[in-house]
């Protein structure tokens, strides 16, 4: 029976094969051996706080069809598919998708989008089988491969909320509000200018910037979308996300005045979504107080770049019950003080639903985020001098408490990483780990180790307490100059070290300028502007407003600058 099965699957392939003209061409295959499927998870539960989360991950061999002729590719002939549902024979409920590669990841968002297609009951166990189909041809016997059962508990879709994904559709603390439930997603974000991003709405479905036309503020949900991106205000940020006109907008707030009882201008708490103001209260009792500022808004109309014209837009608040909204007006909030003495007036945005203004006595105010950590020590090799705190790393990502910069290292007796300019007991040392990476303590008794002379990329994360180092070598390459994005342009180390030069030629500006890398990986990359490198910035754009021709570019990693002349 078995020779048999193969006789027929070779006959099938040798008549889609028939067309070829020349007996040299023919091409005879004689076998067949399906895919062998591989799920990573058994029982999932899904929750919708989880929806950028990679739940579960597919993967399988690649089936053979063997044929006579060597230089004939026979996986051509095939098309494979995944195939899912919840009933063993695959005769109901069943939902196929087209696969291109060995394997497949689904967020719980898109598995729950599956789940729904495929009829199940929200919060009901269900098991649900999955298979891949190989097709050679439209009018012959698929193959299949072996089975795999995943029990799966779906949720109820929500669309009242809309979740924020970061560029690699990773769940975030972000989420914006759709009252009515209808594709229209709003909400306050505390995000840095160029900010990466995607909205996942309460079906599952998510949204970024459109493909096709890559016109900011214009977003799709088709597969040819990359994410969306703040412009150059980082900040608070007023965000509008319409499904429906399949457009979003932003509209960034600067400051946010109070007055009223409380007078003064409130300073923004970026990684939490918050404004506050420190006031002394005369009283116990209850205070009135109004707020209200100016923003600028960006849409598809003022487009992202430094020199758009946004649109003045006032912001103001108003009292509802005990939370405040959005009004045309400021009104009048009323804020209880339990007694006399230092306050802090605290107006929190993060909860898209519901938005607050509440005082509250003996609370310091939030710790300011600190631009640069310093590294003493990393040269008393090279100036044989004490150490010194000239060596700095600057923030690169607010949330983790990420720095990077590059130094010359030349150490005698390893380093330190410290938070203040001249404050030699606020530092982090050694956990463990290496002179390339590891994990930092707060004031341990050793130092890091340091590695072999030379230059070398920092990258610290004080969130998670870690460090790495990645040496630099004697070139540093250029991508996206001409709209060209490889590795060719090259510029050379000079004597000075961190200092690299070489030429360019501008044909045509870059249509998303272009970016530094230390290596050629993507993975270690400068941007800038008006001459201050950032890592992991945003693009240069300098070759917008320079006339075609070869010019000289110099960059100083160490100093994070550059000169194109």
């Amino acid at each position: 029976m078995k020779s048999y099965i193969k006789f027929i699957h070779s006959l099938v392939a040798i008549l889609l094969l028939a067309g070829c003209e020349k007996d040299d061409d023919k091409i005879d295959p004689y076998d067949h051996e399906s895919n062998y499927l591989i799920a990573t998870a058994s029982n999932i539960v899904l929750r919708q706080e989880e929806v950028g989360k990679v739940v579960l991950s597919l993967t399988w061999t690649k089936s053979t069809l063997a044929v006579s002729n060597p230089e004939m590719d026979s996986s051509d002939l095939e098309s494979v598919y995944t195939q899912m549902s919840t009933s063993n024979d695959f005769s109901a409920n069943l939902v196929e998708t087209l696969e291109t590669n060995l394997s497949r990841a689904y967020t719980g968002a898109e598995l729950n989008a599956i789940a729904k297609n495929l009829n199940m009951t929200a919060g009901v166990e269900t098991p649900v089988y999955i298979r891949l189909k190989s097709v050679v041809s439209n009018n012959t016997k698929p193959f299949y491969s072996n089975i795999m059962t995943v029990n799966l508990t779906s949720y109820d879709i929500d669309m009242t909320v809309g979740f924020i994904l970061n560029k690699e559709q990773e769940n975030t603390p972000w989420k914006l509000s759709s009252p009515e439930a209808n594709g229209i997603y709003k909400g306050f974000m505390g995000a840095v200018n160029w900010y990466n991003f995607y909205l996942c709405g309460g079906d599952g479905i998510i949204w970024g910037n459109d493909g096709e036309t890559g016109i900011p503020f214009q977003i799709s949900s088709n597969d040819t979308k990359w994410n969306c991106w703040f412009p150059d205000a980082g900040g608070c940020h007023y965000v509008e996300f319409n499904t429906i006109k399949k457009e979003w907008s932003t509209i960034y707030i600067p400051t946010l005045q109070v007055s009223g009882d409380i007078e003064g201008e409130m300073t923004f708490d970026r990684p939490n979504t918050k404004w506050y103001l420190a006031f002394n209260a005369a009283a116990a009792g209850s205070l009135k107080v109004k707020l209200q500022g100016r923003g600028n808004l960006y849409n598809m109309s003022t487009g992202d770049s430094n020199e758009a014209i946004t649109i003045d837009t006032p912001i103001a608040f108003a009292q509802e019950n005990t939370n405040i909204v959005l009004a045309q007006q400021a009104g009048e909030i009323t804020v209880t003080v339990a007694e006399a003495g230092k306050h802090i007036l605290t107006v929190d945005l993060s909860n898209p639903r519901e938005w607050t203004c509440e005082a509250s006595s003996g609370l310091a105010e939030p710790e300011p985020i600190r631009p640069f950590v310093f590294l003493p020590g990393i040269d008393d090799g090279i100036t044989n001098s004490d150490w010194n705190f000239d060596n700095t790393l600057s923030i690169y990502n607010e949330d983790n408490l990420a720095y990077a910069g590059v130094a010359n290292v030349n150490s005698k007796w390893g380093y330190s990483i410290n938070t203040e300019d001249g404050n030699w007991d606020n530092k982090y040392t050694l956990g463990e780990g290496d002179a390339y990476s590891g994990t930092l303590l707060w004031q341990s008794e050793n130092n890091l180790p340091a590695p072999t002379p030379g230059l070398y990329l920092f990258d610290i994360k004080l969130k998670e307490l870690t460090y790495n180092l990645l040496r630099i070598g004697d070139k540093i390459f250029l991508s996206g100059l001409n709209d060209v994005w490889d590795f060719e342009t090259v510029l050379n180390a000079t004597e000075t070290p961190g200092v690299y030069s070489g030429s360019i030629t501008i044909t045509i500006a870059s249509q998303w300028g272009f970016e530094i890398h230390i290596d050629n990986t993507w993975n270690h990359k400068f941007g800038g502007s008006d001459g201050k490198l950032y890592y992991l910035g945003s693009n240069i754009r300098d070759d917008t407003s320079l006339a075609p021709g070869t010019y000289t570019l110099t960059v100083n990693l160490i100093e994070e600058t550059y000169i194109i002349e």
